[in-house]
């Protein structure tokens, strides 16, 4: 897995964003971080997992993820070793990320958000 593997993974998911925070690259919904790229160093990604699918992904595959440091950790911020990470198993993880942000958006404004039309 490389660094633009992940970002295309992450920019798959609908209304996903690239950004920046903290000089990393980051991948947002609404304005949400979701994932991100170079923490702790360019070598990893991170997704924001909630604690229980943390300790799912790390059973499922304790190489390629492990709990970022401290309380970020805790709450499930899950860093992604990318030489070893699987195609599947990054989108899995992106994909809980990804709908973690849109279900925190509809539990605070009690419904889901709204889907973006196009012309």
């Amino acid at each position: 897995m490389t660094a633009d593997k992940f970002r295309s993974l992450a920019l798959e998911i609908p209304e996903a964003t690239e950004s920046s925070h903290m000089n990393h690259p980051d991948f947002r919904i609404d304005g949400k971080i979701f994932a991100s790229l170079g923490y702790p160093d360019d070598r990893h990604g991170m997704v924001k997992l909630t604690p229980e699918q943390q300790g799912i992904f790390l059973k499922k595959a304790p190489m390629v993820f492990s709990p970022c440091a401290g309380s970020w950790g805790r709450q499930g911020s899950t860093s992604v070793h990318l030489a070893a990470a699987k195609v599947d198993l990054l989108r899995a993880a992106l994909e809980a990320a990804s709908k973690n942000v849109l279900s925190r958006k509809k539990a605070a404004t009690g419904k889901a958000p709204e889907k973006k039309r196009t012309p």
